[in-house]
């Protein structure tokens, strides 16, 4: 991408929408920005993982967000909530990261088998001090990715458990039925072995996780690794269960180092498939930012902090490629997302913020950066998925409602597992006050059927902008897809009003100067380009 650092002047947040097919800027006509594709230069696949979400026992995540008991009065299947399923199958969701984030590391296994009425009771307490009733353990769990046709991603307790409580959970899961553990899990419901994709071996074990030093993690990593086993007979080959390291947190190498380095001195017992990286769009910490109530200058700030993901990125990529230069061992981003400060009213541990148009164009942006370093970053979990942080579904009692950033994954399905194609446009300059930040962002790339696919953010709040798209190895007269907007910027979608911010049809022609796309301000716009 090349980008320009013409300033521009800022305009206020609540400006309207407007879509001219001429830009116009200090009385001027504003040349259409030129933007080529490379159609005969394919890149790397866009893994469909980097579209995972992550479900952990965290305020209404689980509980009123995808169970609700058999008996509930809201439609459910076996106690899941069904609209919610319905609306995750939409979305194609590749694999759900269970059962946390900092839980995972005080979560013991046989509290959530068996009959619901004699499991165990315990506090939460790493999020509010909530009751965990522990009716939603591994079976519910492994029936609610089959229900949406995801893979399981199951992070263990590293630690404050034990590697045998962990190597007994994944044979609990994915033993033969004949063994005592199968037994068990037959006797609960399910004769046949789980399968499970992914597993974690810990959680931010710099931090909640055990506050471990890189060495000490290592050493226990490779226990982990070599005993956790899975003994499904059907995942082999591409199928095998891929282990996912601790990395590192935010900008620090320390992990990743350690790790990597232990990775490529490994020998036949033991190995991982993928290294973790956690960072977050917060605006500070603790979180501040209100997700309701921001002004053009909140926005900016999140924005410049969001686009920090792609160095970030590109700074533990350089250190894995020194000990992994095939790129055999993906970068897994499994918490990422927008981090405000709780609403008002909620219990502070809950982590409920509302989801904006803003955040609608941070998971854009973010998804843009992860295609573009498709090549390492091959998974990656949005935090959260239902009522908790940037959530896809918000749900109340027996309502639910679609966020902006729900919509922006659907747009987004045609680049899943699709190749990624390059992209240069002079991006523009965006000002607001000191804060300087490219205008426009776009990726293309050919999916699996063949089709060729633009996705355009713009992420001035208040101008629009005009594209004249040119292919190199292909033609395009027409583009045909959705575009997402809103009146304001801080819009958002309520149980009252849940279509304020929602996709509408977008159609583009080629005329006398090429295929001009008139990209509203505050959007994102995907289309399909057609021949």
């Amino acid at each position: 991408m090349i980008r320009a650092t013409r300033p521009l002047a800022a305009c206020a947040l609540a400006f309207m929408l407007a879509a001219p097919t001429l830009v116009q800027a200090q009385g001027r006509a504003e040349p259409p920005i030129a933007l080529r594709i490379d159609a005969g230069a394919p890149g790397p696949k866009i893994d469909r993982n980097i579209f995972g979400q992550f479900a952990e026992h965290l305020g209404t995540g689980i509980y009123g967000g995808v169970w609700v008991g058999k008996d509930s009065p809201i439609p459910n299947t076996r106690g899941i909530r069904d609209d919610v399923v319905q609306a995750l199958r939409a979305i194609k969701v590749p694999n759900v990261r269970w059962p946390g984030g900092c839980f995972a590391d005080e979560y013991h296994w046989r509290h959530g088998i068996g009959p619901a009425e004699s499991r165990r009771k315990t506090i939460n307490s790493n999020w509010g001090g909530a009751v965990e009733p522990n009716t939603f353990g591994t079976d519910e769990f492994m029936d609610f990715v089959d229900q949406i046709g995801s893979e399981a991603y199951v992070s263990v307790n590293l630690g404050s458990g034990t590697v045998q409580e962990a190597a007994e959970w994944i044979e609990y899961m994915t033993a033969d039925p004949e063994t005592t553990a199968g037994k068990e899990r037959a006797a609960n419901g399910h004769r046949a072995p789980y399968k499970v994709k992914y597993l974690g071996l810990g959680n931010e074990s710099w931090s909640c996780g055990g506050a471990m030093t890189p060495e000490y993690y290592t050493d226990e990593m490779k226990r982990y690794a070599r005993f956790v086993r899975n003994y499904n007979p059907k995942q082999t080959g591409a199928e095998a269960m891929q282990r996912i390291a601790v990395g590192p947190n935010q900008a620090d190498p320390a992990y990743t180092e350690a790790v990597m380095a232990s990775q490529k001195g490994h020998d036949w017992a033991w190995n991982i498939e993928g290294l973790s990286l956690h960072s977050y769009t917060t605006g500070g910490w603790p979180p501040s930012y209100s997700s309701t109530k921001f002004d053009e200058t909140a926005y900016a700030k999140l924005v410049k902090e969001t686009l920090g993901m792609d160095g970030l990125i590109a700074q533990h990529a350089a250190i894995m490629d020194r000990y992994d230069p095939e790129k055999k061992v993906p970068l897994v981003v499994d918490e990422w997302g927008v981090w405000l400060a709780p609403l008002e009213d909620t219990n502070p541990g809950f982590l409920v913020q509302q989801n904006s148009l803003r955040d609608a164009i941070v998971a854009a942006l973010n998804l843009n950066i992860f295609a573009r370093h498709a090549d390492r970053v091959r998974m990656t979990n949005i935090a959260q998925m239902i009522n908790v942080l940037q959530a896809m579904i918000l749900t109340d009692k027996d309502r639910m409602v679609l966020t902006p950033t729900y919509h922006v994954y659907k747009m987004y399905l045609p680049f899943q597992d699709a190749t990624a194609m390059p992209v240069n446009f002079d991006a523009g300059t965006y000002v607001q006050g000191d804060i300087k930040l490219p205008r426009v962002d776009a990726i293309a790339a050919r999916d699996t059927q063949g089709r060729l696919w633009l996705a355009v953010t713009n992420l001035d709040p208040a101008r629009p902008a005009s594209i004249l798209a040119d292919l190199t190895g292909a033609k395009a007269t027409n583009a045909r897809g959705q575009v997402l907007t809103a009146a304001r910027v801080d819009a958002v979608n309520t149980f009252e009003a849940p279509a304020v911010v929602a996709p509408r049809p977008f159609s583009a022609k080629a005329g006398r100067d090429g295929l001009r796309l008139d990209i509203p301000a505050k959007s994102i716009v995907v289309v399909q380009l057609e021949p």
